[in-house]
């Protein structure tokens, strides 16, 4: 179905937006809450622009870019804050990886 990386959202210090694939407009209101509350507070602590997508075998990536002459962009603590969100926000990331899988890569989903 899906041949390269697919965006699930991304968020922009320099244009103060945030985005959300449409695809994705079937999560729970909840979820997406959280998604753009994770990202844009993200991007005003650590600047440039952040986007969560997903790869070609359904698991979340993080990718942040920053403008070259972004001197404020804080690189070290772009890594660091990537690690803590990966640890507070697993069982959320784990779900989105889950879904992906289920709903887009039509794999099975786990037999309860």
């Amino acid at each position: 179905m899906y041949q390269d990386k697919i965006v699930l959202c991304a968020s922009s210090r320099y244009e103060h937006k945030y985005y959300l694939n449409e695809d994705f407009s079937g999560l729970p209101e909840r979820v997406k809450k959280e998604l753009q509350i994770m990202c844009v507070l993200y991007t005003e602590e650590i600047g440039g622009i952040l986007t969560l997508q997903f790869t070609d075998n359904g698991e979340l990536e993080f990718e942040t870019v920053a403008k070259e002459d972004d001197f404020l962009y804080d690189e070290i603590g772009s890594v660091l804050k990537i690690k803590q969100l990966r640890a507070e926000k697993r069982e959320l990331l784990e779900s989105l990886e889950m879904y992906y899988k289920v709903f887009f890569l039509g794999e099975e989903g786990p037999e309860e």
